[in-house]
């Protein structure tokens, strides 16, 4: 057959793979290799539609024919490399490249497309040797330059010694000072010469390329080359001269970039001797360029305000009243902006006097508007009051008195913005979110639901009107939790539409701590799910940030190169990826039943994130704070628990999962480098035994993981390790060997492909498992601590201290605390339900001690099972329904009648009544599948 058929014949794979049809692919792909066996595009595409089909075992025999074969074939490359990505095998990826490019090594296209397999395996020291001899090979200046970038990512890794650092920066300024074209005919490769530079101090080098009409115009143009400028002048110690240019830019070209004010600020204050007669001419420039700009632009006023602030610190202060002075001059000019208060916020902390005064000259606003400008004007001013409230004004009578203000004038502005159209936001809107902030301060004083109820009665009530207000939704989805009502706070959660990289930054609002709210042991994955959904953006991450790195590179993009790289690992190593994890995995052991097959999965991954540096991307400023300056902020207030999880958090949880899988599996770390599949993570330096660490952990952060640890989790982290340390002996001498581990591997391998595993051979049987020499004596049975027999006491008795609680937080938390606990029991304890395991290695004694726990825990679990399910019944009443009502009674008008709030309440009851039902059903189920 031709190729021109063969290839008409291949066509209908392609499109089968791009419509996602990969089990039509397979079939297509069989057919043809009965004709073509050995045609390896046919095979690298089976393999692909393999891999996507979740089919890894036999994608991996086909996978590794083709590598072996070395192909070179640019269609075949290309197929594999998605192969390899979708196996996670990133060095092989960049093996067979490395194999190709050496078959053909006046390719120039294979060159190239082996550097950016280096560049996307991270490979920074490859891909500059592979850059240096393209550029040697070639001619072509950009092969250089790429050359002279992998050095500098080589010098930045964490690995690189600092000496070593230094010579490769020397390196590049070597090679970019040889360059037979000049840096500066492009900004990016300008940018890349700065850079180096800066690393290497040579100060004068770079001002005089900066100082250059060449430089300048670069410098004029380009904000990153603007910035790097601005770096080095001040690690030169040119702060005066930068103050002068700026000065220059503000008066002549109206440049009114902050940060030019910023460098003027900062050359006005060099000087402690002669900082008064320069505050003088910094006071008059800002108030010239304030009265040229008027309501134009603010950068004068709040230059005016920043220098007074600094003159204070500096002890040049003029006049004590000029800061209020200014202030309210601000505020004549620019109050009826949104962002007023933000402006003036680094400078509302005053006190005595002063603050009397501000405080009188905001008192004076007027209350009454007609007018939009009016209007934000009075919020301005109502934002600045509240936060300089003082201690003894933060009352139950003050707050509920500022409730009624703030909701009254809320329905009097919503006129205001009644022909704008349903995609604006009101801006009535932060009247309600002031009286939001001050129920919570209420709600805190008093521990009382019922200005919860309020709360979100009036919360849900802007949303009618302001549909897009992601700030009321934000505060909704924290009331709502802390109300038990998860499933109206997830409603919110998704109306806000969370894309892309927001999944990192926000989904801690509604998955944190979203274990104990999860009904997946009565089938209800919804919140599984959610965590799902939320790790999409990592898995994109991974698949496509090397590509924009790519993509930068080709254009030649150098001062994009560093920002995506960090971006890549801030995402790959972020803490609320691993928190959702962890989450997930709590859920999981709920939902499927426990087995060999989940605990290795689990301990294979969980293994990977202990040892990360975590980067916290987390977003906490976004939640609206018009709380009082000397009041924790409404992030702070309205944490379930008041406790956030942190780094500390997350390390607790993993490290207690860790040991408990890692006794419960076979998998030692000789048998999982034979088995896995993918690329293992890089670690910078060379640590402990995992085992050794998480030892040593447990006791290093006790002091940390008592401040984000509530009570509950750590009496079951307590629990967790005195149940791993007394049962350690007995798994290490229960444990197969890893060659009868390895050996069942085999076996099931061959089953399900037909092939054998690579790389492991089966040992020949002696007639016993393996599991210890005849002559080993099993460890003697002890007894278990009375932390792990009274556990499920315990937990019943603390059940009790809460459950008439009027939220049913902590109820749900208790009870999810001690069923998470059982759990865990049968996780450690699987291992020994297998009779003959038993009898081969003599821990009969062993395994009966494990009966009385497990009645004790199943009879607790049962007890908090039937209450949450008697409490449920108590949820959706009409009692329930009209005690939420009436604690309404005052915010209903003709606007926000009756029956929106019977509505509310009901949508509230019923959220909690299916959470404790389920819970409580979920409990009985999960004692049933594990009475044995």
């Amino acid at each position: 057959m031709s190729s021109a058929a063969l290839e008409r014949q291949i066509r209908p794979i392609y499109d089968a793979l791009d419509t996602g049809s990969n089990k039509s692919a397979i079939v297509d792909c069989n057919k043809l290799l009965k004709k073509h066996p050995k045609n390896e595009l046919i095979k690298s595409l089976k393999a692909l539609a393999l891999v996507r089909s979740q089919k890894v075992e036999e994608s991996l025999v086909l996978c590794d024919e083709i590598l072996a074969a070395k192909p070179t074939n640019d269609a075949v490359l290309t197929a594999m490399m998605h192969v390899l990505r979708g196996l996670g095998r990133h060095k092989d990826t960049v093996t067979m490249f490395e194999e190709a490019y050496k078959q053909q090594p006046s390719n120039e296209e294979l060159g190239a497309q082996t550097f950016f397999a280096n560049v996307r395996a991270g490979q920074w020291k490859s891909a500059q040797q592979v850059a240096t001899r393209m550029y040697k090979q070639f001619q072509e200046d950009r092969y250089l330059y790429w050359s002279i970038m992998g050095t500098v990512l080589q010098a930045e890794e964490a690995s690189t010694p600092p000496a070593m650092r230094t010579l490769l920066y020397k390196l590049a300024h070597r090679l970019i000072t040889s360059s037979p074209t000049p840096s500066y005919l492009s900004a990016d490769r300008f940018y890349l010469h700065l850079s180096i530079l800066r690393e290497l101090e040579l100060f004068d080098e770079a001002h005089k390329l900066i100082e250059s009409e060449v430089g300048g115009n670069i410098c004029s143009t380009s904000l990153s080359c603007n910035e790097l400028r601005r770096e080095i002048w001040r690690l030169r110690g040119l702060t005066k001269e930068e103050g002068d240019r700026a000065k220059k830019l503000i008066v002549e070209k109206k440049d009114r970039n902050w940060l030019e004010f910023l460098s003027v600020l900062d050359t006005t204050f060099i000087s402690k001797g002669e900082s008064a007669e320069h505050v003088k001419e910094t006071q008059e420039l800002f108030t010239q360029i304030a009265e040229q700009d008027g309501q134009k632009d603010r950068s004068g006023l709040l230059g005016l305000l920043e220098l007074e602030r600094r003159a204070r610190e500096n002890g040049v202060s003029f006049d004590s009243s000029r800061l209020v002075t200014l202030m309210e001059q601000y505020f004549d000019k620019i109050g009826d902006k949104a962002c007023c208060f933000e402006d003036l916020k680094p400078y509302l902390t005053l006190e005595g006097e002063e603050l009397t005064n501000w405080t009188a000259f905001l008192d004076a606003i007027p209350s009454s508007f007609t007018t939009l400008n009016e209007l934000r004007r009075l919020i301005n001013s109502y934002k600045m009051v509240r936060y300089n409230i003082p201690q003894s004004d933060l009352t139950i009578e003050a707050e509920t008195s500022r409730i009624q203000l703030y909701t009254k004038k809320y329905f009097e502005a919503l006129p205001i913005g009644a022909d704008l159209p349903v995609t604006e936001l009101q801006p009535a809107d932060d009247l309600a979110l002031l009286a939001g902030s001050a129920y919570i301060t209420v709600w805190k004083l008093t521990n009382e639901e019922r200005y919860l109820f309020e709360a979100v009665s009036l919360l849900e009530y802007v949303l009618t009107k302001s549909k897009q207000s992601f700030l009321t939704r934000l505060l909704l989805i924290r009331i709502y939790r802390l109300l038990g009502a998860p499933a109206l706070a997830l409603e919110h959660y998704r109306a806000m539409h969370v894309k892309q990289v927001q999944h990192d930054t926000l989904s801690h609002f509604i998955l944190s701590r979203v274990s104990m709210f999860s009904l997946a042991p009565i089938g209800d994955i919804t919140f599984a799910t959610e965590c799902l959904e939320t790790t999409q953006i990592y898995l994109s991450n991974s698949q496509e940030t090397s590509d924009f790195i790519v993509r930068a590179f080709t254009s030649e993009k150098y001062s994009q190169i560093p920002e995506f790289i960090e971006f890549e690992q801030r995402l790959e190593n972020s803490l609320q990826r691993d928190i959702v994890k962890m989450e997930h995995v709590r859920m999981r052991l709920g939902h499927e039943p426990i087995s060999s097959d989940i605990i290795d999965m689990e301990l294979i991954e969980l293994k990977f994130l202990y040892d990360r540096t975590h980067h916290d991307n987390r977003d906490f400023n976004i939640l609206v704070n018009y709380q009082p300056r000397i009041s924790e902020g409404l992030n702070e207030q309205t944490l379930l628990f008041g406790k956030g999880e942190g780094l500390s958090w997350l390390r607790a949880f993993l490290r207690l999962y860790i040991r408990a899988f890692q006794q419960g599996s076979d998998l030692d770390d000789m048998v999982e480098e034979k088995l896995l599949i993918g690329d293992r993570p890089k670690h910078v330096v060379e640590q402990p035994p995992l085992k050794e660490r998480l030892r040593k952990n447990a006791s290093d952060n006790a002091a940390e993981s008592a401040q984000q640890l509530t009570s509950d989790e750590l009496a079951f982290v307590s629990f967790a390790d005195e149940l791993a340390n007394w049962l350690e002996p007995y798994h290490d001498y229960a444990r197969p060997p890893p060659a009868v581990v390895l050996a069942e591997a085999a076996k099931q391998t061959v089953l399900k492909t037909g092939h054998p595993l690579k790389g492991v051979e089966i040992p020949p049987q002696n007639g016993t498992n393996g599991s210890h020499k005849k002559d080993d004596e099993p460890p003697v049975v002890i007894e278990p601590t009375e932390a792990i027999v009274k556990f499920f006491d315990n937990a019943k008795a603390r059940y009790n201290e809460v459950k008439d609680n009027a939220s049913p937080i902590d109820v749900l938390h208790v009870a999810a605390l001690a069923q998470e606990a059982f759990l865990l029991f049968n996780v450690e304890t699987l291992r020994f339900k297998t009779a003959s395991v038993v009898k081969a290695n003599k821990l009969g004694g062993l395994v009966s001690s494990f009966k009385a726990i497990r009645i004790n825990a199943i009879s607790v679990l049962k007890e908090i099972s039937a209450d949450l399910v008697r409490r449920s019944e108590s949820e959706g009443t009409s009692e329930s329904r009209k005690t939420f009502v009436d604690a309404c009674t005052k915010l209903i008008t003709s606007e926000l009648d009756h029956d929106f709030v019977l509505n509310i309440a009901k949508r509230v009851s019923d959220s909690r009544k299916k959470v404790l039902e389920g819970i409580g059903k979920g409990m009985g189920k999960i004692c049933s599948s594990y009475s044995h």
